[in-house]
């Protein structure tokens, strides 16, 4: 794929802000740039033909709010929006890339919010599955790792796209949720993204103050698209000060650091990006090593397996436990979170969870409890069970990466 090929052997450029630049020229304050994808198609492809014309190698769809909960026409925009890219690439830059540009729905995702997983794995599908002509999946500005989770499967489940993930991160490089850039990485990575990193929320100076943290971690190709500094507001406005010589120079910068794709976000223009491609032409990059260790995470804390001693908590398995037993039975939630809890205030490093037992829907079960045991404590998880469906079920709630417990080497034949 042309995104791979290209990817590591010189800076890539993505395109910058979308909305931003629309309501400069007319779009409502609060309505939704994708909108104009139907509404007023020419706007957005002399947005897309401007950024092309300044030099970038990639651009990003305006799809950004096109997902099947924020977008009752989801998959129609999305189909617009592509459509209108490879128009401007056809017109422009036959080399140039398209990516997808997916962002979050709004909702937060059990168990920090009401929405269920899989509702949300469906709402990017539509989207996603409405994609064909694009070289690459964005799933852009998450600040929530169990929805870039839910989006990223998605993606592997209705295309054969490679996928980028950029998160939003406040100053001290956490997410929404307290997860911090190694726990977000690890989970990314054992999810096999093609590339990951930063985009909004941060200007390039506070993304260069981060940059140390993500490339001790990261082991996949990193891509940085900063907001034209931080945002003020101005008579209601919100305004960014960063001229296009001062984005570009800290870009030049972050490339040095180890970004391998550079571009921009909220308040960055063409002006900024045909800065941006005069001061990284010819910049080598640097593709991050493959990091050594073996890492499990939660949503916000990870645990080095082989450093020193593990101690994995196993109160939440029934195996010669009445109480526990009893508890599953019942439905008794409030017994199995108690008894997380304390194991890790005992200092548990991980917490096995096994729901077994005869007469027990387990495949059911083990996810509830899985999102359960989150919404108590970070410690990351061990899904100890030998019901495949139950631990595929598992797998994909899980807010991070866990170990797996109580497999067999029986061969498995499914329907």
């Amino acid at each position: 794929m042309r995104f791979f090929d290209m990817l590591g052997k010189r800076a890539l450029i993505f395109d910058g802000a979308m909305g931003t630049v629309l309501q400069s020229r007319g779009l409502p304050v609060g309505a939704g740039s994708e909108t104009w994808n139907t509404d007023n198609p020419g706007a957005v492809e002399a947005v897309h033909t401007e950024y092309l014309k300044a030099g970038c190698d990639i651009i990003k769809t305006n799809t950004f709010g096109a997902n099947a909960i924020k977008c009752q026409n989801s998959a129609e925009v999305t189909r617009a929006g592509v459509e209108i890219a490879k128009t401007a690439v056809k017109k422009v830059n036959p080399n140039a890339m398209i990516a997808l540009s997916v962002g979050p729905t709004g909702k937060m995702i059990k168990p920090f919010g009401d929405t269920d997983f899989e509702d949300a794995v469906t709402a990017f599908a539509v989207q996603i599955s409405s994609s064909t002509g694009a070289d690459c999946v964005l799933i852009e500005t998450f600040t929530n790792i169990i929805e870039a989770k839910a989006a990223v499967i998605a993606a592997r489940e209705n295309c054969d796209l490679p996928v980028i993930v950029t998160l939003s991160l406040d100053r001290d490089g956490r997410l929404l949720t307290g997860g911090d850039i190694q726990s977000a990485v690890v989970t990314l990575e054992a999810l096999e993204v093609a590339a990951l990193g930063f985009n909004c929320g941060l200007g390039p100076l506070e993304m260069e103050k981060l940059m140390p943290f993500l490339t001790s971690c990261c082991s996949t190709p990193i891509v940085l698209n900063p907001n034209a500094g931080l945002p003020r507001l101005v008579d209601g406005n919100t305004v960014f000060d960063m001229n296009p010589h001062e984005f570009s120079q800290a870009a030049a910068r972050l490339v040095a650091a180890g970004a391998c794709v550079i571009g921009g976000c909220c308040g960055t223009t063409p002006e900024h990006i045909r800065a941006v491609s005069l001061a990284v032409k010819g910049m080598e990059v640097t593709v991050p090593e493959k990091k050594k260790g073996l890492f499990v995470s939660s949503y916000s804390k990870v645990v080095e397996i082989g450093a020193r001693p593990v101690i994995i908590g196993e109160r939440l398995n029934p195996t010669g436990k009445s109480k526990l037993k009893n508890a599953l039975k019942n439905g008794d939630m409030d017994y199995l979170l108690g008894e997380a809890v304390a194991q890790v205030e005992a200092g548990a490093d991980i917490l096995d969870v096994n729901v077994g037992l005869p007469g027990i829907d387990e495949k059911n079960l083990m996810p509830q409890v899985i999102q359960a045991v989150e919404s108590v404590t970070d410690a990351p998880l061990q899904i100890d069970t030998s019901d495949i469906e139950a631990l595929e079920r598992a797998l994909r709630v899980y807010a991070g990466k866990p170990l797996v417990n109580s497999v067999n080497g029986k061969r498995c034949c499914r329907s």
